[in-house]
């Protein structure tokens, strides 16, 4: 595990620099309003009270359009392909850039950038990739990163602490009862706390990912391919997939994620994303809980969870050593179709400044700028902080093609029917995931 997202030091490198002050950009934007698309969910939230800072010193009302993640991609895709007017910015998710980009609903950020001095070097590596970037490993720009996440996993830090479960752990395994650096203790820690009674309660070993109808079961189940050797095509010749996306390590990986849900979920979550999981682990159903970052300052601050009660852990190790996180996440976007361009424009120079980021990461936001996360100080800034920069060192993601939606519709169903349903064997969902993801290409004109 890495132990620092970067080398320190480099603060200087990560200032954003400015050819032409905020203000002076501001006084050629018109004096609408503007609007800003994004998921509902707490960092939205956050965004609302720190865009007050720019209404004041702009003149230009901010309007807000928040849709519930279930129902986000398929809101917004709409929007943006229908060629629409409600949005002038979007925080979009990380997998659509290369159909943004492609079908020019965003705004090629380049010229900008030079313009303002915005240089990409300012921000994590993993973000500028993940979030700005099409063609991947390119310099052409579609966003500013705006939000960085990833799946990491929460734990009962007070439970693990209690002598009477320590005691009943190492009697039962021979070992200490130590945060899962490895996806095997992972497991075996589950596996204890499987219908285990606390405080006159009976308690389940972990929460997951297995929801059917958006992203959910691919999210979950790629957190755990990842560090199984699972990679999406062969890195010598793109979208080969054959033994690469089965691939013996694979097809061990998936069938690790539904022993995981055989063996130690909660009744009754064969349908469960993001806000079940915050549900569960807050009510003290669970012992550990997968999910994004932008969960922890909520578990921070809980009542029932917080002050000490929770800790954080970057997603355990494979079999092998290998160590992966899926990146979540997005990053800002200028709507091409705007009415109001000026006005976009501002709210990027002004959302990349150095003291904007620093209020942005104070309020629950995940700064992806490197003078934020590098400060010598920030590590220690929140409980969660270091475990956010060691995962935020080790990310993957899934497809950012611009058939990306139907091939994460694929995932989902061969992943959601082997895990939860029971259908058939690991090998035969990564198998007909080839074909369908091969299918999706040969429509594209990829193969």
């Amino acid at each position: 595990m890495m132990t620092s997202l970067y080398v320190k030091g480099l603060l200087a490198a990560a200032t954003v620099a400015s050819s032409m002050s905020f203000g002076a950009l501001v006084a050629h934007a018109n004096e609408k309003e503007l609007t800003l698309c994004w998921a509902t969910w707490d960092p939205a939230n956050a965004l609302v009270e720190l865009s007050k800072d720019f209404e004041a010193s702009s003149g230009i009302k901010m309007k807000f359009e928040f849709v519930p993640w279930p129902n986000f991609a398929d809101r917004m895709l709409n929007e943006l392909n229908s060629g629409g007017k409600l949005c002038d910015l979007m925080i979009g998710d990380s997998q659509w850039i290369g159909g943004a980009a492609e079908n020019g609903w965003y705004v090629k950020l380049n010229d900008f950038f030079d313009k303002e001095g915005i240089s990409m070097d300012a921000f994590v590596p993993a973000t500028v990739t993940g979030y700005s970037e099409w063609p991947k490993n390119t310099p052409n720009y579609w966003s500013l990163p705006a939000f960085g996440d990833v799946v990491g996993w929460t734990y009962r830090k007070d439970w693990f602490e209690r002598p009477e479960i320590q005691s009943a752990f190492k009697e039962k395994f021979g070992r200490d009862l130590t945060p899962p650096a490895t996806f095997d203790e992972l497991k075996q820690v589950a596996e204890f706390f499987q219908g285990r009674e606390i405080d006159g309660k009976t308690v389940y070993g972990a929460s997951i990912y297995t929801e059917r109808g958006s992203e959910g079961i691919t999210m979950g189940v790629m957190d755990v391919l990842y560090s199984y050797g699972f990679k999406y095509d062969n890195p010598e010749k793109p979208y080969d997939m054959e033994g690469f996306v089965n691939s013996d390590g694979a097809v061990k990986g998936l069938e690790f994620y539904k022993s995981l849900y055989d063996c130690c979920v909660a009744p009754g979550t064969s349908n469960t994303y993001m806000g079940e999981g915050i549900d569960a682990y807050k009510s003290g159903q669970v012992a550990m809980q997968m999910n994004f970052a932008f969960t922890w300052p909520g578990f921070e601050a809980d009542p029932n969870v917080g002050g000490g009660k929770t800790g954080y852990l970057v997603n355990p190790a494979g079999p092998g050593g290998e160590q992966f996180a899926q990146l979540g996440g997005q990053g800002i976007s200028v709507v091409a179709n705007t009415d109001n361009m000026d006005g976009a424009l501002a709210y990027i120079k002004w959302f990349a400044q150095k003291d904007v980021q620093d209020k942005w990461w104070s309020m629950g936001g995940f700064s992806c700028l490197r003078a934020v996360v590098e400060d010598p100080n920030f590590a220690k800034s929140q409980p969660y902080a270091q475990t956010f920069l060691d995962s935020m060192a080790i990310v993957k993601d899934f497809w950012a093609e611009p058939a990306y939606a139907s091939l994460l519709q694929a995932s989902q169903k061969r992943f959601h029917d082997y895990v939860v349903a029971g259908n058939g064997t690991a090998k035969e969902a990564l198998d007909g995931l080839i074909a369908d993801w091969t299918e999706t290409f040969e429509d594209e004109g990829k193969l």
